[in-house]
C-alpha cells in the first residue's frame, strides 16, 4: 500500500515545497518565539483553505487539461478585464517571484551557513557570498534537465528531508502535548499578534501556488479518472507542509528568548539546550526549505508566462527557459552580493494581496461553470468553504496592503 502511495505521489508535494519557503521557515519561528503555542490555530486555518482552493485548482488541471492562466484567458470574454487580469497575474507572479527568489537563496545560504560556516569571497567593493552560487547551480541543474518526474523526484526528496529534519528538531523539544492541542483548537489573538497571523495565513495560501498546481497535474495525470490520486496527493501533501510549519512553531516556543530573528539564529538558540543535533536538523531543513522554493517560484513564474501569452511549448522550450532563468539569475545575483530589492518586494506584496482575492474568486467561478468542467463542478460544501476562504482572502489582501503602503 505504501509503495502504492508513493507511485501516486507528486504535484502536491511541490506545493508544500513551494510554500514552505525560507520567508514561512521565519515566520513560524517568530510566531513560535513570540507567543508559543498560541497561533498553531492560524496554521490549521491555513492548511484547511490551502487544501481547498489546491483541490479546485488541480480538478480543473486534469478535467480541462490546461493551466489556470490558460483557462482565464479563454473564460473571461472582455478584453479590458481580460488583459487587466492578465497584467496582474503577470506582475504579481512573475516580477513578485523574481524579487522573492533572493529571500528563498538566501534562506538556503543560512542552513548551509548554520552547518559549514561562511564561505565568501571579495570582488572590488562588493562581498559575493559563495553559497548562494552553489545554490544557482543545483536549481538551474534541476531545472533545465527539464523532465518533470525527474524534477518531481528530487523535490519529493528534498521536502522529505525538509519534513523530518524540522519534525524531529520538535520531538527533540519535548513539548507539552496538551499545550499544543490547545493552541491548535481554540483561537487566541494575543496582543500584538494580528500581523503575525496575516503573516501565517499569507504565506501558506500562496496564489502563484494554483498556477503551479494547475499546470503541473497535467504533466502527471491526464484521465479523469485519475482525479482521486490527485485529491489524495493534494490532501496529503499540504498536511505534511502543515506540519512542518507547525513543527517549526512548536520548536521555536521552546526559546526562552525572544533575541531571534530566523530559523538560523533559532537553530543556534535550541543547541545549548538540545545539543548539536538540533542544530544540524535546522541547518538541513532550512537549506531544503530555500533550494526547493528556489526551484519551484522560477517554475511557477514560467508556468504562468506561458498560460497568459499563450505559448504552446513544454518545459524545455526556449521561451519556458528564459522566464525561469531570467528569475533564478536576478535570485542568485542579488542574494550572492546583498541586495534586497525592497521596492520590487513591496510591489510585489501589493500585488499579490490584490491577486489573491481576485484569483480566488475567479477559480471559484470557473470551478462551478460546466462548458468547462462538466460534472465535475463544486458541490454546494465546496462552494461554502470556497466562499468563507474568498472573504478571508480579502481581508489578508486589504491588511496586506494597508501594511505595505503604511497605513494603521
Amino acid at each position: 500500500m505504501l509503495k502504492k502511495y508513493f507511485k501516486n505521489i507528486g504535484p502536491g508535494t511541490l506545493v508544500a515545497a513551494a510554500f514552505i519557503g525560507p520567508g514561512t521557515v521565519t515566520l513560524c519561528t517568530l510566531a513560535g518565539v513570540n507567543f508559543g503555542f498560541n497561533l498553531l490555530w492560524a496554521m490549521l486555518l491555513s492548511i484547511i483553505a490551502t487544501i481547498v482552493l489546491q483541490e479546485m485548482a488541480a480538478r480543473l488541471g486534469i478535467i480541462s487539461q490546461k493551466g489556470l492562466s490558460s483557462v482565464i484567458r479563454e473564460e473571461i470574454k472582455t478584453p479590458f478585464i481580460r488583459q487587466f487580469i492578465t497584467i496582474l497575474i503577470l506582475a504579481a507572479v512573475v516580477i513578485g517571484n523574481a524579487s522573492y527568489e533572493a529571500g528563498n537563496i538566501s534562506g538556503g545560504i543560512l542552513g548551509l551557513e548554520s552547518i559549514l560556516g561562511n564561505y565568501s569571497f571579495s570582488l572590488g567593493e562588493n562581498t559575493i557570498n559563495l553559497m548562494s552560487i552553489v545554490i544557482g547551480i543545483i536549481a538551474f541543474i534541476l531545472l533545465y534537465i527539464g523532465n518533470y518526474k525527474f524534477l518531481e523526484k528530487a523535490l519529493i526528496t528534498l521536502v522529505l528531508l525538509m519534513s523530518v529534519s524540522f519534525v524531529a528538531t520538535a520531538i527533540i523539544t519535548k513539548p507539552n502535548i496538551l499545550a499544543i492541542l490547545n493552541g491548535l483548537f481554540v483561537p487566541k489573538f494575543p496582543e500584538k499578534s494580528i500581523l503575525t497571523i496575516i503573516g501565517l495565513v499569507g504565506t501558506t495560501v500562496v496564489p502563484y501556488n494554483l498556477f503551479l498546481h494547475a499546470s503541473l497535474v497535467k504533466e502527471r495525470w491526464q484521465k479523469k479518472e485519475d482525479l482521486k490520486f490527485a485529491r489524495k496527493d493534494t490532501i496529503v501533501s499540504i498536511i505534511l507542509g502543515g506540519l512542518v510549519s507547525m513543527a517549526i512553531i512548536i520548536s521555536a516556543a521552546a526559546i526562552q528568548t525572544t533575541d531571534i530573528k530566523n530559523a538560523a539564529d533559532l537553530a543556534k538558540g535550541l543547541a545549548p539546550l538540545y545539543g548539536n543535533f538540533a542544530k544540524y536538523f535546522m541547518g538541513l531543513g532550512l537549506f531544503a526549505a530555500g533550494i526547493t522554493s528556489a526551484i519551484t517560484a522560477p517554475l511557477a513564474a514560467a508556468y504562468v508566462a506561458k498560460g497568459c501569452l499563450g505559448w504552446s511549448e513544454g518545459l524545455k522550450s526556449k521561451k519556458f527557459r528564459f522566464v525561469w532563468v531570467s528569475i533564478l539569475f536576478l535570485g542568485v545575483l542579488f542574494s550572492s552580493i546583498g541586495i534586497k530589492p525592497i521596492e520590487i518586494i513591496k510591489f510585489a506584496q501589493v500585488a499579490n494581496g490584490m491577486l489573491l482575492p481576485i484569483i480566488a474568486g475567479i477559480l471559484l467561478w470557473i470551478v462551478n461553470k460546466k462548458s468547462v468542467l462538466g460534472s465535475f463542478v463544486n458541490t454546494k460544501t465546496q462552494n461554502f468553504l470556497g466562499f468563507v476562504i474568498l472573504v478571508i482572502a480579502i481581508f489578508l489582501g486589504v491588511k496586506g496592503i494597508l501594511k505595505v503602503l503604511n497605513f494603521p
